[in-house]
């Protein structure tokens, strides 16, 4: 699978996506490795034996702070995706889910103060 990305929009999941919640927390799965490149991350998942790429480094950002984030809004405005890309990688989050290669995690998942 291949992932572009680019594009931001309102706090929705894109059209069409039934599965993919933006406004749930979300993390790289645990068979998942995610290598940087200078053109953006090689993603290797060992499960499905199957290699992708995230084309951008913006979108390799938005993947590795989903984990510290509460929803993928979070992600997007950590990673610093400007609001009129946002819809983009929504899109781009959602085949990443859609493929495995992120996942919904609990909401006290990673969370130390409890």
């Amino acid at each position: 699978m291949t992932t572009t990305a680019a594009g931001a929009g309102p706090k929705a999941a894109p059209a069409g996506v039934d599965d993919f919640d933006a406004d749930a927390p979300y993390r790289i799965s645990g068979s998942v490795s995610v290598r940087p490149e200078s053109f953006g991350a090689l993603v290797y998942d060992f499960h499905t034996r199957r290699l992708s790429f995230l084309k951008t480094r913006a979108l390799v950002r938005v993947v590795e702070a989903l984990a510290d984030q509460p929803d993928v809004h979070g992600a997007l405005e950590v990673a610093e995706v400007p609001a009129h890309q946002r819809q983009q990688y929504l899109k781009a989050l959602a085949g990443l889910a859609k493929a495995g290669t992120i996942q919904p995690r609990s909401t006290t998942e990673g969370d130390t103060t409890s």
